[in-house]
Parts: structure tokens; sequence; C-alpha cells
């Protein structure tokens, strides 16, 4: 062989040497493989010791809210009741104490001695006043239907007479009827006309 021959062979060969070089260096793995194999491990199915645990945890959890939300709805119950039952106990306790003005004025009136009648009629008069002033603090109202057709929601008829007015015309009050705001607490009792045979 000649010397071009064999320096031509050796040129030949080494580029074949470098690719078996490269081709025996390991390769370097592909950017992002190390995070699609670390979120393979991380989605991978929990054991069923693990999913029991995390229910029982769950549960757990969910008993105790349950039994503080139960807890709290029995003392709203009872706070309720108590409240209701003291509505009910003390719900005359403003109205008692306005009238105890009437009644030390009546007290007062019949510890005076020597008293005219205009004196005790000027008494007993305020007294009224100061009954009525209760009343209508407490929309107390009181009904004289005086010349009004009977209305049996609010009236009672105790007699009927005979008159020229129109039938169930009221004629007299016998006593006065009272409502408590537009609740009837007594009718008023009267009599009324009737129409002639």
């Amino acid at each position: 062989m000649t010397e071009k021959e064999t320096e031509h062979k050796n040129e030949e060969i080494e580029p074949s040497e470098t690719n078996t070089q490269s081709t025996t260096e390991p390769e370097s793995p592909p950017i992002g493989t190390d995070e699609i194999e670390e979120s393979e491990t991380t989605d991978a199915p929990k054991s069923l010791e693990e999913q029991l645990e995390e229910a029982i945890a769950e549960s757990n959890k969910n008993k105790d809210s349950w039994l503080r939300a139960t807890a709290e709805l029995e003392n709203v119950r009872k706070r309720s009741q108590l409240d209701v039952a003291n509505a009910h106990k003390y719900a005359l306790e403003r109205f008692s104490s306005e009238l105890l003005v009437v009644k030390d004025s009546l007290e007062a009136a019949l510890k005076t001695e020597n008293v005219t009648f205009e004196a005790i009629k000027d008494g007993v008069d305020l007294t009224l006043k100061q009954l009525s002033k209760v009343f209508e603090t407490f929309g107390i109202s009181e009904i004289d239907p005086l010349g009004e057709t009977l209305d049996p929601h609010k009236h009672q008829a105790m007699s009927a007479v005979d008159s020229d007015k129109s039938a169930n015309t009221i004629l007299s009050v016998f006593q006065k009827g009272y409502l408590l705001n537009d609740r009837l607490i007594r009718p008023a009792l009267v009599s009324v006309a009737k129409t002639k045979d």
C-alpha cells in the first residue's frame, strides 16, 4: 500500500472512532424527566389503610362539629324557654307598677279625715284620670257605642226596646266594653232598638 492509501484509511477510521465514542458515552436524560417521575409517584393511588385513616379523621371531625352544633341548639332552646317563661311570669310587671299609683291615691283618700263631698269627688276624678292614663299607656281603649249599630263582635245586647230608631241601634250602654290593642277583652253591655210589631 502506498502512503496515500494508508493516510486515506486513517482518515476514514477517525470519524468512525468518534462515532463509537459518542455512542459509548451515557446520554443525558431529557429535560423534565425527573419531574415526570416524581409526579407519577405522587399521583399513585393511596393505599387502603391511608384512605381509611383519612376517612376516620374526616368522620371524627364531622362528628365533633355535629356535637357542637347540637349542644349550641340545645342551649338556644333552653334560653328561649327561659325567656318565654319569664315573659309569662313578668309580663304584667310594668302594668302593675303603673297601677300602684292609682292604688296609692285611693288609699290616701281613705286616710283623709273631715273630707267634704266636693273633695272626695275631685279625688275620685283625679284617680280616674290616673287610671285612664295607665290604660292609654298600655293600649287599653274603651268601647262606648251609644248611637251605633250593634256589632256582635264588640257589643252584647242585654235588652231590646221599642223605638222609632232603626233596628239594632244601640239606645243605652249599661257597661262600657274594652279593647286591648284592638283585641276585645270585654264586650259593651247595651240595649238596642227593635222593630215595632
